[in-house]
């Protein structure tokens, strides 16, 4: 929907296309979705969900045995975005390196975004 001809949507590091491809694999799906919802206290917050399926209108990236299908209503949001994965001695989880990003909250788990014309315009350029 919102691609640029030549270039995916998003780009996966190595260590995240590994996560996913394992996760994929222990879990017997096809793929994970990756979307967005209102929540949180900057406004939004990232989804994951395994799919099976591919919808029509689903942005799909695919790199090293990871498919990260980027659902439609996200994809303006999401473009640009690197996934990564990380582990540290706490924790551990994917992490959205997202351009479109204008302000999230002190924890990380939620997120604002540009103006939409913003967003469209440096698309544009």
């Amino acid at each position: 929907m919102f691609s640029i001809p030549g270039k995916q949507a998003v780009s996966i590091t190595d260590r995240a296309a590994a996560q996913i491809s394992k996760l994929m694999n222990d879990k017997g799906h096809s793929g994970l979705r990756i979307g967005l919802k209102k929540g949180g206290c900057a406004g939004m917050e990232y989804t994951m969900e395994y799919v099976d399926e591919a919808d029509p209108n689903d942005e799909v990236v695919e790199q090293d045995g990871a498919r990260v299908l980027i659902a439609p209503m996200a994809q303006m949001f999401l473009f640009g975005t690197e996934i990564d994965y990380e582990t540290s001695l706490l924790e551990s989880g994917f992490k959205f390196n997202n351009p479109n990003v204008s302000d999230a909250c002190g924890c990380g788990e939620s997120i604002n975004f540009k103006d939409v014309s913003e967003l469209t315009a440096e698309r544009s350029a």
